[in-house]
């Protein structure tokens, strides 16, 4: 049980997810492991009276993507850890 979570862990870790906000001109990756991998910003949206709303579009695709790996994450360890009561995992 334990080594085919550590499998899970490592599979959600290598799985990354997209989301893109302000019409694709902020694009951020984020892995299934909970962490973000890359953040992209079209150099077009880099206008410095702009910086605000920029700022909202990265905030806004990296809730999204977190918010699907996190989603992703709790579907593959739920497979594992299905019709077990084991404590410490219900936050997961």
């Amino acid at each position: 049980m334990q080594q085919q979570m550590e499998q899970v862990q490592a599979q959600l870790a290598a799985k990354t997810v997209e989301a893109t906000s302000g019409g694709g001109a902020v694009k951020v990756t984020a892995k299934c492991d909970g962490s973000l991998a890359a953040v992209k910003i079209d150099p077009q949206a880099l206008n410095p009276s702009d910086a605000q709303l920029v700022e909202d579009m990265i905030l806004t695709a990296a809730n999204q993507a977190l918010s699907q790996a996190k989603e992703i994450s709790n579907a593959e360890m739920g497979k594992v850890t299905a019709g077990l009561s084991l404590p410490g995992l219900g936050g997961m």
